[in-house]
């Protein structure tokens, strides 16, 4: 009879689990929602009053619906917050794991100001533990997501946390600038008890560095806070505070009296959490069950006593079985164990990782923003160094002046080509380097390098050699522009290190699949040859023969770096073979698509024109340069008129707008750094009243990364300093002739 009530029960049971199942699948999005911030909103009621199982268990259903919905914001949310509150009671392992499951969903969905929180919380964790240096690590990774995300009013919890660390540390200074920091946020946000936490704790600070006074007055000041607010954990350790303070002062009574609050109070808080642990603590549900079980024991013992020896036997059976049950449960739960504290472990590694990377990342942009700043500095001077040296050429200079003149041309040449060659290695290291691929005929191309490096050649009389393989396609599709910066780069090389002898360049066909065709490009020389030790060095930056070679032949040592970079942005690879004294040859392999031929233009009748300019009437052509600085607004001006060009000149980004508002220019040649607004500003307000006038960025400053600035405010396109004159002119050709200025922004 009794086994039939139990059956009747367990299809009641699966029957009303199953309506049950079958309700939840219909209920509307939306109240499920609503159920789940009723979960956390109750979770958070039993937190504060220190009811923390109950807590942890309405957080529980909170999560299963989140899932439920595919709420993967409240998911992350709600694991931060089962975390905190498994740490509150004592389950350390738990909590660590519930809070990387909160960081791995908040990364997934690039929740970045959860993702502050949930670090926050890992500091807190790893300081309880002391483990202080990490946790600085985590306090500063959520600092910088807080500011990143413009929350500011959760910094201060976070500026804390770390002053806490940095007096554990005995960091005092450290932590003093992070608590002036907490107080002003806190004043600012209104927040009371980490205003308190943090005069208390700044009076910790002020008591190490031996400034009693202000010790007291600022831990006097926290103590008022937490009494208005009846915040009583800052009130207890104030109390303990005021002890140390006392007691560092030799104030031994005073220090006894506080000292003998702090202990009562702390034994009031301790029973109210007694108090609050026995009425929810699990064990009293284990006790329960151990009770029942016993009940239930007795039953079945007077049960087996009036049943048949069948029915002990099954009995019997029954117990046996549910023992091997039992020890089977007690090894998977050891096995959990041991997997959880690995899961633990790996997550705690997968953590540091991801910190590091972080810090590598920062670390980049500061590398970027630092190469920013000097190249636009060198690039300044330079620009007047190189403009003036070509006035000076340019005006018959004296017999005796013109050798200094060209060494000085040649010095700042050397200078740009210097920073030019940093900045296209921070671009490959950046992965900043786009393809530009189009139609050109690689034969031509390779005697057009040849061509214009044959003089230097010749100065060195070396011969150069070029073989192009019989049945080798001609006409490619590709980046044509940086196969000719390889080129150049590796023929250069080669000439530079080889005196009266021969240079041999050939291209051939290594293999071809469809139209792809793999193609070995050799540059081989008998010059000075490099030594077995150094061969391995070659494509770093920086790298050279040694520094004898270097004082001889000059060089920055980048250029077969930047080759290296270009040839794996191209899908290739480069090797080389030398023997010392007897020579070098380098191979590179890059895949080009074959296409049809295309007819090759004579790009060389413009160069023998003396200058675009001359057939444009230019009277009434008036342009407008921005330039804060006096020999670089008199070398502007000077280029200018040389063209034949009208200008004016202002040294500031206000007198630039009124300017443009009395005068109509053609063109507008804006600096970007000037006292007063920048030239960024400048044209942003230019733009609000006239959308058509041409304005060019006159600018040291190339990274790529600060391209987007210049577009987003206005300009039409940019004039890098120190720049070639032939260029200028194009550009200012294309405006005055009514040609469209192609931007170099995006």
């Amino acid at each position: 009879m009794s086994r039939i009530k139990y059956y009747i029960f367990v299809i009641l049971a699966c029957f009303n689990a199953y309506l049950s199942a079958q309700q939840d699948t219909v209920e509307d999005v939306d109240m499920l929602a609503l159920r789940l911030q009723n979960f956390v909103d109750q979770a958070k009621l039993e937190s504060d009053r220190g009811d923390y199982y109950n807590a942890k268990d309405n957080l529980n259903k909170a999560l299963d619906v989140a899932k439920k919905i595919d709420d993967k914001s409240s998911q992350g949310i709600i694991y931060t917050k089962i975390a905190k509150v498994q740490f509150l009671v004592n389950e350390h392992e738990q909590a660590t794991v519930s809070l990387n499951n909160a960081l791995n969903i908040q990364r997934e969905i690039d929740d970045y100001g959860n993702r502050a929180v949930s670090y926050n919380i890992k500091g807190v964790f790893l300081s309880a533990k002391e483990d202080y240096e990490n946790a600085l690590d985590y306090f500063n990774s959520a600092k910088n997501l807080f500011e990143q995300e413009g929350l500011e009013e959760y910094v201060s919890e976070v500026t804390l946390n770390e002053a806490k660390a940095h007096i554990a540390l005995e960091q005092y200074d450290e932590a003093k600038t992070l608590l002036d920091r907490t107080i002003i946020l806190a004043n600012k946000y209104d927040q009371q008890r980490r205003l308190s936490s943090a005069l208390i704790q700044s009076g910790k600070v002020y008591c190490a560095l031996d400034s009693h006074d202000l010790a007291l007055n600022q831990v006097e000041q926290g103590l008022n806070i937490a009494e208005v607010n009846n915040i009583i954990e800052n009130v207890n350790t104030a109390y303990i505070t005021f002890s140390e303070i006392y007691s560092n002062d030799g104030d031994y009574k005073s220090s006894l009296n506080y000292l003998k609050r702090h202990i009562k109070l702390s034994d009031s808080l301790l029973n109210i959490k007694r108090e609050n642990l026995a009425n929810n603590i699990p064990g009293q549900y284990l006790n329960d069950y151990k009770n029942a079980e016993n009940e239930q024991l007795k039953a079945q013992i007077e049960e087996v006593q009036s049943e048949s020896d069948f029915t002990r036997i099954t009995t019997i059976l029954s117990i046996a079985l549910i023992t091997i049950l039992s020890l089977l449960t007690l090894s998977l739960y050891k096995n959990n164990n041991i997997r959880l504290k690995t899961n633990n472990m790996l997550h705690k590694k997968n953590d540091e990782l991801i910190v590091a990377k972080e810090k590598a990342e920062l670390a980049s942009k500061t590398k970027a923003n630092f190469l920013s700043t000097v190249t636009h500095e060198l690039r300044t001077p330079l620009y007047a160094v190189t403009g003036l040296t070509g006035m000076l050429l340019d005006e018959d200079p004296k017999e005796h002046q013109i050798p200094h003149l060209k060494s000085l041309k040649f010095s700042g040449d050397y200078l740009l080509t210097f920073i030019n060659d940093i900045l296209q290695i921070n671009k490959i290291e950046a992965n900043k380097v786009e393809l530009d691929p189009e139609k050109f005929n690689l034969k031509t191309k390779i005697e057009n390098v040849m061509s214009a490096l044959s003089n230097s050649a010749n100065d060195n009389g070396t011969k150069l050699h070029f073989d192009y393989e019989n049945g080798l396609p001609e006409t490619y599709f590709g980046d044509q522009l940086k196969i000719s910066q390889i080129l150049i780069n590796l023929l250069g090389n080669a000439i530079k290190f080889t005196k009266d002898g021969d240079i041999w360049v050939r291209a051939s066909k290594i293999d071809q699949k469809d139209k792809i065709c793999t193609v070995r490009f050799e540059i081989e020389d008998n010059g000075i040859g490099i030594t077995k030790e150094k061969q391995d060095q070659m494509f770093e930056s920086f790298s050279q023969g040694s520094v004898q070679i270097n004082r001889k032949y000059g060089g920055t040592g980048l250029g077969l770096s930047i080759v290296k970079g270009l040839i794996q942005i191209l899908k290739g690879k480069i090797y080389l073979k030398s023997e010392l004294g007897k020579g070098t040859t380098f191979f590179f392999e890059i895949p080009l698509e074959i296409t049809e031929k295309v007819k090759i233009e004579d790009k060389l009748e413009d160069n023998k024109k003396p200058s675009k300019m001359d057939g444009l009437d230019l009277s009434d052509v008036k342009i407008l340069v921005v330039e804060d600085n006096k020999i670089n607004q008199m070398i502007t001006k000077k280029i200018l008129n040389k063209m034949g060009l009208h200008c004016d000149v202002v040294d500031n980004g206000e007198a630039a707008v009124e300017q443009v508002k009395k005068v109509e220019y053609k063109v507008v040649l804006m600096d970007i750094h000037m006292p007063g607004i920048s030239g960024l500003e400048a044209t942003k307000i230019i733009r609000t009243f006239d959308k058509d006038l041409t304005i060019f960025a006159l600018t040291a400053v190339t990274l790529e990364d600060k391209m987007h600035e210049f577009g987003e405010a206005g300009f039409n396109d940019i004039i890098s300093k120190p720049f070639k004159q032939e260029d200028f002119e194009n550009k200012l050709y294309d405006v005055l002739t009514g040609k469209e200025v192609v931007s170099s922004f995006f």
